[in-house]
């Protein structure tokens, strides 16, 4: 009989803010991370700190921002008015305490719960928050939310503003680093958001005149785009639209500044309101898939009080727009009524191409859908079934708090899959097994998603075919060999997602497995190695002649090792994409430019002497492929 565990008033405990905050980090700033994600805690820690800065900025204080990010170190600089100097210590280390309670002083602002700063604070080793207000300035540092250091007020001829430096705790965020990508995507959204405000990132200065529609010019391949961009800005919303040629639906959605990457209740409405807005203008019933297929669009509005669904504020909940104002759904339904029907008898030419992109949409509809309900019945039967899918047991459309980790691992052959599930957490980690070289899928129609099994299986198994709002894992991992046939793959697999799904890869979701080239060993110590450069200091390390594996292939690798990969040291390359014509850049690598590729291969192509590599480095020539268009 198991032992009965005391409960009593010893069992209860009041916990500090830091405490808190440290023990339940989550609930704070979503999931950890080691910065392979856009999401990963140490951003949300630097957005935390530029929220306050940008907050400053709408208040009319302060036109630039100063970020630096130097190895671990973050150093933000705002010039706003800076923190009252005998509030400084309670605005950082007081949970529940800011100046935001008022809505009289910040109206619309994304953080009203004091809490973001203590959290940044209460997470790092160091933590330094320095106020310069009318001639004066105030410094204090602190370390896990502990002070340590508090000066007195000296005179300063500075401007005014604030200026935090942080670095954030090695033991919460293991073996972290920051992809000054996801920090360049941060600033830009921010600068689309703000016209006029400078951002100073590393020396390079960000900058928008035209806010959303620089957003959709940057993030769209101009020569697919079917009308020019769609511009629309009234009180407290702005909207910017068009449609492409891709596949699916694409949307950034932002309120009061805050990139809402899960959408919510105003991304819903606007997607409802285009399709009532077309409707009505074109008097026609056309179908809601037709008119959004391949929008790219982004809405931006701005809310008092506003609710999100977490900390991390990734998802809008608000219902509306303020304590009296109409409803989220209203507000947004009634200016894009009005801003987009003017807008299309104002321009005739892209009333037509938008008609016909519509047309089109619904002959392709059409046009596949008797492939696509025999392919939807074959992969359902699959489904009770599916050998190639060993799923987990929890999704990421699921509310429970670990959805964040859910995880799929697309591999290569059944020795690496099995690998991967015998080690794997059977509550997230779930393994789709790929039968050999995936077709190659560009230039393609949609329709060879339906008619080829694995692929179909695939999409079903993401459950992605009508977008990504029932998305089952959060992360998509192509784990393949470290060989050329693996890089092929990792290839064949990224075009699959960047020709019919590339609302996947921008909005991070995909990303490639790293496992250890080289095991060194002696008697007392085992070093797994990624690159060669590891296995020298490996091999300096441990001295002597120790022992030297090389794994050739995942299903060299015993599942008790594997469980080490893909545990909480996982590492993980993302998938970014850094040019936004999809289209030639899949071309250039995937299409039948043969002359043009061998050169470039050739060129970039380095072959290793050393014994233990002598055939070319594989790693090498995934750098080659990427070294301009992806980040994998």
């Amino acid at each position: 009989m198991a032992e009965e565990i005391k409960y009593s008033e010893d069992s209860i405990r009041s916990l500090d803010w830091k405490e808190h905050i440290r023990l339940r980090p989550g609930m704070y700033i979503g999931k950890l991370g080691d910065g392979s994600a856009y999401d990963d805690g140490i951003y949300v820690l630097l957005k935390e700190i530029v929220d306050n800065c940008i907050d400053e900025f709408v208040m009319g204080a302060g036109r630039s921002i100063e970020i630096s990010i130097s190895d671990h170190k973050v150093s933000v600089r705002d010039y706003g008015r800076g923190i009252p100097l005998g509030k400084v210590i309670d605005c950082v280390s007081k949970i529940n305490t800011g100046g935001k309670y008022d809505s009289k002083a910040f109206q619309k602002s994304v953080g009203l719960n004091g809490v973001g700063t203590k959290a940044v604070n209460a997470l790092s080793n160091n933590f330094v928050v320095q106020s310069y207000r009318d001639g004066k300035t105030k410094i204090a540092e602190f370390a896990k939310g502990e002070l340590t250091r508090d000066e007195p007020e000296k005179d300063t001829t500075q401007r005014n503003g604030t200026a935090i430096t942080f670095i954030p705790d090695e033991t919460i965020f293991r073996h972290y680093r920051y992809i000054p990508e996801f920090i360049e995507n941060m600033i830009w959204n921010y600068v689309y958001l703000n016209s006029g405000l400078t951002i100073n990132f590393n020396g390079k200065k960000y900058f928008s005149e035209r806010g959303l529609y620089d957003l959709l010019e940057k993030n769209t391949d101009a020569e697919s785009l079917r009308y020019p961009i769609i511009h629309l800005k009234g009180d407290d919303i702005e909207i910017a639209m068009t449609h492409g040629q891709q596949y699916g639906e694409e949307y950034y959605s932002f309120v009061n500044g805050q990139h809402t990457t899960q959408g919510g209740t105003h991304q819903a409405a606007f997607r409802e309101a285009v399709v009532k807005t077309v409707r009505e203008f074109y008097k026609k019933e056309f179908d809601a898939a037709d008119i959004r297929a391949s929008i790219v669009a982004a809405i931006a509005i701005k809310v008092q009080e506003p609710v999100f669904e977490s900390q991390t504020k990734t998802k809008l909940g608000s219902q509306n727009i303020g304590p009296e104002g109409p409803s989220v759904r209203g507000f947004i339904n009634d200016f894009v009524k009005r801003a987009l029907d003017n807008y299309l008898h104002q321009n005739p030419a892209t009333k037509e191409a938008l008609e016909k992109r519509i047309l089109q949409s619904e002959r392709e509809r059409k046009d596949i859908a008797g492939i696509k309900k025999l392919a939807n019945e074959r992969a359902k039967k699959a489904s009770l079934h599916n050998r190639k899918l060993r799923d987990c047991k929890l999704h990421f459309d699921d509310t429970h708090e670990r959805k964040q980790e859910t995880t799929l691992f697309i591999t290569e052959g059944d020795s690496a899959s099995g690998s991967i599930t015998k080690s794997r957490d059977v509550m997230t980690q779930a393994v789709f097994s790929l039968k050999g070289k995936p077709l190659n899928c560009f230039s393609l129609t949609k329709k060879v998603v339906y008619e080829n099994e694995e692929f179909n299986l695939l999409q079903h198994a993401l459950n992605i075919e009508d977008g990504l709002e029932g998305l089952r894992y959060n992360n998509i991992v192509i784990a393949t060999d470290a060989d050329v046939d693996g890089m092929h793959i990792r290839l064949l697999m990224m075009t699959f997602f960047l020709q019919f799904f590339p609302d996947l890869v921008k909005a991070g979701h995909v990303s490639i497995l790293q496992t250890p080239l080289f095991r060194v060993r002696n008697k007392k110590e085992t070093i797994y190695c990624y690159n060669d450069q590891e296995r020298q200091n490996a091999i300096e390390r441990l001295g002597g002649k120790p022992e030297i594996t090389r794994f050739k292939g995942l299903g060299e690798i015993s599942p008790d090792e594997f469980g080490l990969f893909i545990g909480k040291d996982i590492r993980l390359e993302p998938v970014i994409l850094k040019d936004a014509n999809i289209h030639s850049l899949l071309e250039y690598f995937m299409g039948k430019n043969t002359p043009d590729r061998q050169q470039h291969i050739v060129k970039n192509l380095r072959i290793e002497k050393d014994d233990a590599q002598t055939a070319a480095s594989a790693d090498t020539i995934t750098e080659a492929i990427n070294e301009d268009d992806f980040a994998a």
